[in-house]
């Protein structure tokens, strides 16, 4: 599977954007993940984020998501950078990495391998 590694996320009132965005497809994080920076494009509104890892299990079973951040804001014009790759290390072979933003926020997202 091809591997992007920059995104424009845009939240679900923006022209284009969506509630939640899949980041790394479960079974394409065999690499693992250096670092994530997370850049709020904005000029002058906080952007709200959260970071999360879901499984995709067979249908009629329950998925379960595990948050690496949750609803977290990050100030216009600045960016967010996890670099501890042992807390971007999960089992790539269950778990997409996903992200969602506030309705109206804007936020580019750099992942490292």
């Amino acid at each position: 599977m091809a591997f992007t590694p920059y995104y424009n996320i845009k939240g679900a009132s923006v022209s284009g954007g969506k509630e939640t965005t899949e980041l790394i497809k479960t079974k394409d994080n065999t690499q693992g993940i250096k670092s994530i920076m997370l850049t709020n494009v904005h000029a002058t509104a906080d952007a709200t984020v959260s970071l999360f890892i879901q499984d995709d299990p067979a249908s009629g079973i329950s998925t379960s998501t595990f948050k690496i951040l949750n609803t977290v804001a990050i100030p216009s014009d600045t960016a967010l950078l996890l670099d501890n790759s042992s807390l971007l290390s999960f089992n790539g072979n269950v778990y997409g990495l996903y992200i969602t933003v506030a309705a109206n926020d804007t936020v580019d997202v750099l992942i490292s391998r």
